[in-house]
């Protein structure tokens, strides 16, 4: 018989104690066991605002708590019709945000969670294979989010053409737009996308024949532009919001629309964050976030939970104190409806002249800015007959 040496033995000891003092393997929570859950799928577009909201959503007295996954904005209608909600069931794991805004992750049920709403940038009707909003689930628009063509900092690029955009990502190399003539260069979503839904719209693309490499997320789109090792012929587009969140490492196009004389940002200018060409029409490629949810007879969310984050999230229901929706719109780079000065009725058509029952442009813009030239009140009394109404802080023409 042969017996080890000491030597072995004592390496066989070592061994073994640094097997038992290794970490305990983390698992996730539950997601049923957070408080007051309320489930939903869509579009990635949307997560910094969700990352601030549902932060705020579960600090509440009575907390709810914001249990999301971004697969593509258009899987949320395939999980909110009725037909094919078993198909739908969200499975594996699912972000959610604790008090601090920060992001985590829970565990579903391994048999499926059914969605409690969807969110997308974009009519239900955009989405390949709907006709119609579907049959008992409610379509609730929010703050506008505007789509951005992007470019890594390096990059010297500065505007491009809606036709630009046709030649780029509808033919590639073939399309000869210098200097994004490189597909592999190309960071875009599949058909799914509201980002590509829309950008596809502007161009006039189709778009499941969108040419590039599908990043999965706008998250995606960013990392892939910022780790490009060709940033000259790099290109993609994301949502606004993640644009803003990410201005150290990407820059947004000014974008000239078929039949415009030249190019316009989101913004006044590269810098800034006033969203004025978006708020008084010159900048084309935006969107109002849509909230999908089950409703009864009368339109109204089915989930009494659903029902207030829906509430809270358009204004139609007054958020309880300390839960300042309006602010948190805007620190994520959304622009509230009251803020605007045009409007659509449909994705990506004409625009009108607009003017909101209850104004907030003055409000927006020291908020997003820092900075207004509205005059401060605390009353009407302190407001002229131009600016008749003391409104959030400011005078406001109504």
């Amino acid at each position: 018989m042969t017996y080890p040496s000491p030597h072995r033995q004592a390496l066989a000891a070592a061994l073994t104690a640094a097997a038992c003092l290794a970490p305990a393997a983390s698992f996730a929570i539950a997601c049923k066991d957070l408080p007051s859950p309320i489930y939903g799928t869509g579009g990635s577009a949307h997560k910094t605002f969700f990352g601030k909201y549902g932060g705020a959503l579960s600090s509440l007295a009575k907390p709810i708590s914001l249990v999301y996954q971004a697969p593509g904005a258009c899987v949320a209608m395939s999980a909110l019709t009725e037909k094919t909600k078993g198909a739908g069931l969200l499975t594996g794991t699912a972000s959610y945000w604790d008090k601090a805004g920060k992001e985590q992750t829970c565990d579903l049920p391994l048999t499926g969670q059914p969605v409690d709403f969807g969110a997308m940038g974009v009519f239900a009707s955009s989405c390949p294979g709907v006709p119609k909003n579907p049959d008992g689930v409610g379509d609730f628009q929010g703050a506008i989010n505007s789509w951005n063509l992007l470019v890594p900092v390096a990059s010297s690029q500065q505007s491009i053409s809606a036709e630009g955009v046709y030649f780029v990502f509808g033919f590639g190399k073939a399309g000869k737009v210098e200097p994004w003539v490189d597909e592999a260069q190309y960071y875009i979503r599949n058909p799914t996308s509201a980002a590509t839904l829309a950008i596809a719209a502007a161009a006039g693309l189709p778009p499941a024949k969108i040419i590039g490499k599908d990043v999965k997320t706008n998250q995606g789109t960013v990392q892939g532009l910022s780790a490009s090792t060709n940033p000259e012929a790099a290109i993609g587009y994301t949502s606004g919001e993640v644009a803003d969140a990410n201005r150290s490492v990407v820059r947004t196009l000014a974008y000239q629309h078929t039949g415009q004389t030249c190019g316009y940002w989101p913004d006044s200018s590269a810098t800034a964050f006033d969203k004025s060409g978006v708020r008084e029409g010159l900048y084309y490629l935006w969107s109002p976030t849509h909230l999908y949810a089950y409703v009864d007879a009368q339109g109204k969310p089915i989930h009494p939970e659903v029902a207030q984050f829906i509430g809270w999230f358009n204004g139609s229901l007054a958020a309880p104190d300390g839960l300042d929706v309006l602010s948190l719109q805007i620190a994520a780079g959304n622009i509230p409806k009251c803020a605007m000065h045009v409007w659509r009725d449909g994705d990506l058509a004409p625009l009108y002249s607009f003017q909101p029952d209850e104004p907030c442009g003055c409000y927006f813009e020291a908020k997003a800015t820092g900075a207004t030239t509205c005059k401060a009140c605390k009353t009407n009394s302190d407001c002229d007959a131009s600016n008749p109404t003391c409104r959030y802080g400011y005078c406001e023409v109504k």
